[in-house]
């Protein structure tokens, strides 16, 4: 396929009661892209626009060359002429029908859902034995669905989804319904099948830390504007971007490799790139691993000299290469190079004069938290 037409282009107008969503750019189809913002800013509207449950009011929706929708040229697709697999926050689960009724009827819409695609559109099957594998199902096959867990109810209804063969998988929020400990279960499933079988995803969220495991790219909404897009590390340090991502919520996104573990204290060390934190133990993760770390800024302190007598284990050294003041507020945002990574740390304007912090200076960079994935 055409480099040039591996790409979603939303160019649409959705007009509902309460608010209009316009959206004006395009997606590179390749890995998982975040569609990230407060309720009410038009994140599931994107998502049903796209598969074909909201009929926008003018515009065109192109999928890899192919016209989804084009009020000008009359075009629009039906969902089940669309090549799309939608999965919601509730998993929409059969009841009346054990794990492997539900994904006996995924089969079969596959089969009947592939005469009503456009003529040129391929689909390539995934097989119920990989989606199985990759899900870890086979010991709820025979389970009834009102006995599983939120998180394996989640797993089944992703199986059921990607069982469906679509070309273009979308998220609405599935781990919104889910606990700390039950989102953790199911985010490395997440990753692993958009990967697997090389399956663009939107991934719907209100919650930065999902965003930020998951995916490789977002897209920021904001009372049905699309107010920026690109790079999910970049988009994570935009302080102007604060508004809508949270004051507290600005930090960077790294990738290190693990170094090793310590089973007795239940620490695990993380190389990133010749900085190493301690982290608590990842004992799912083998030495060689990548993992993806998020740090925070409000997780970040600063000393001018290496301190002693502290609880906090990861001390880096480091340079201030900015320094930037929030306006009409006491805090400021210090950039601190590390050896080849850098972070930031958030802090008062008092503290910064207090330690007469300047750009230049060298600085020990205290990180108090991190959050952490698997990686890619």
């Amino acid at each position: 396929m055409s480099a040039d037409l591996d790409r979603l282009e939303v160019h649409a107008c959705v007009v509902l009661p309460e608010f209009t969503l316009e959206i004006e750019d395009e997606i590179e189809l390749e890995g998982v892209t975040g569609i990230f913002g407060a309720s009410g800013s038009g994140k599931s509207t994107l998502l049903r626009a796209l598969a074909g449950f909201e009929r926008p009011a003018r515009g065109r929706i192109v999928f890899r060359g192919e016209v989804w929708f084009d009020d000008a040229l009359r075009i629009n697709r039906p969902p089940h002429r669309r090549p799309v697999g939608l999965l919601f926050q509730d998993g929409r689960l059969f009841d009346h029908l054990d794990v492997g009724g539900n994904l006996r009827f995924a089969e079969k819409r596959r089969h009947s859902r592939s005469h009503g695609l456009a003529e040129h559109h391929e689909v390539t099957p995934i097989s119920r034995s990989e989606v199985v594998d990759a899900l870890d199902l086979t010991p709820l096959l025979e389970r009834e669905v009102q006995s599983l867990s939120g998180g394996e109810r989640q797993r089944v209804a992703l199986g059921r989804t990607l069982l469906t063969s679509p070309s273009l998988l979308l998220l609405d929020e599935p781990l919104s319904a889910l606990d700390r400990e039950r989102k953790d279960e199911i985010l490395p499933y997440l990753e692993d099948v958009a990967r697997r079988f090389a399956l663009p995803t939107l991934f719907v969220s209100h919650d930065l830390d999902e965003v930020a495991q998951l995916t490789d790219r977002v897209w920021v909404l904001s009372e049905g504007q699309l107010q920026t897009a690109g790079p999910t590390a970049e988009i994570l340090e935009r302080l102007e971007l604060q508004r809508i991502t949270g004051r507290f919520e600005a930090g960077v996104l790294v990738t290190g490799r693990v170094v090793s573990h310590d089973e007795r204290l239940h620490l695990t060390q993380v190389d990133l790139h010749g900085d190493v934190l301690t982290m608590p133990l990842m004992g799912r993760l083998a030495p060689g691993d990548p993992v993806r770390l998020r740090i925070r800024a409000r997780d970040v302190a600063i000393a001018t000299e290496r301190p002693r007598g502290l609880s906090i284990r990861n001390v880096l050294a480091g340079r201030i290469d900015a320094l930037t003041r929030e306006p009409g507020t006491g805090s400021v945002e210090a950039r601190v190079e590390l050896k080849q990574d850098h972070l930031r740390a958030r802090l008062t304007l008092a503290a910064v004069e207090e330690l007469g912090l300047e750009v230049g200076q060298e600085v020990f960079a205290l990180v108090k938290s991190v959050s952490f994935d698997s990686g890619r």
